[in-house]
């Protein structure tokens, strides 16, 4: 699966991009390389938003791809959950549900505001996952991977400053140059918030920069800063502060 995403629905978190380094062939351009190197693939074009594409050859069987569109949302995700009998029912969904379908239905609960966090919604998801979701309707972007990384996945930022996700690191490297890194296990990214920790979701999380075997700056990692905690103070009721604002 690969994502590429301009920087007005998908900002690149600070550290990300690697000041001076290479900056690869570019996310787009990745698009069309995406296609020609893989047979009956599929590539949704999003305007000026980006673009997706998918392919379901070569998935690893116990970790298979889905690709769904429901409502103008469009959701990649690739693992498998093991409590989806019980989200399911959580969702009000039909039997023939299945995992991207459960993450859609999850992203519309928040999007209109449900009655828990993203980080509660995302600790519900027992497996091994990595997703990446766009809403065309408002221009919004929400991705995430399970707490333990169990699924390859990585993001990096190319010359023009757009995002780039892909579940093949070889994709990433060649759009984005030394920008880039494993995504963030145990943490979602979303255009309002930016990069969170869904572990430790009253924690900031800080940008650590990756040294390849040549000694060079190449993208960052991210770890919870423990000694950092978000304000945690408690909003009047109908503020903007509401969490759901910050989605």
């Amino acid at each position: 699966m690969l994502a590429v995403f301009d920087r007005k629905v998908a900002k690149c978190p600070e550290g990300l991009r690697s000041p001076g380094a290479e900056g690869g062939d570019g996310g787009r351009s990745m698009l069309d390389h995406f296609l020609a190197a893989r047979a009956g693939a599929v590539a949704i074009n999003l305007g000026s938003s980006g673009g997706l594409a998918y392919t379901s050859k070569k998935q690893t069987p116990l970790l298979p791809r889905l690709f769904a569109v429901v409502d103008d949302i469009f959701c990649l995700f690739q693992g498998h959950i093991q409590n989806i009998t019980s989200l399911k029912q959580q969702y009000g969904l039909g039997k023939t549900a299945n995992e991207v379908i459960i993450v859609i239905e999850a992203y519309k609960t928040l999007r209109d505001r449900g009655p828990f966090p993203a980080s509660q919604v995302l600790r519900d998801l027992n497996g091994k996952f990595a997703f990446i979701l766009f809403d065309s309707s408002s221009n919004t972007t929400f991705m995430a991977s399970d707490a333990d990384g169990s699924v390859p996945f990585f993001w990096g930022a190319d010359a023009q400053d757009h995002l780039v996700l892909s579940d093949d690191a070889d994709i990433v490297k060649k759009g984005c140059g030394k920008s880039f890194a494993p995504f963030p296990k145990g943490c979602f990214f979303t255009t309002s918030g930016g990069l969170q920790s869904f572990e430790h979701p009253m924690n900031e999380l800080k940008p650590m920069p990756r040294v390849d075997s040549q000694g060079q700056v190449c993208g960052a990692t991210y770890n919870v800063d423990y000694m950092a905690k978000k304000d945690a103070g408690m909003p009047r009721v109908g503020s903007s502060a509401n969490w759901s604002s910050q989605f």
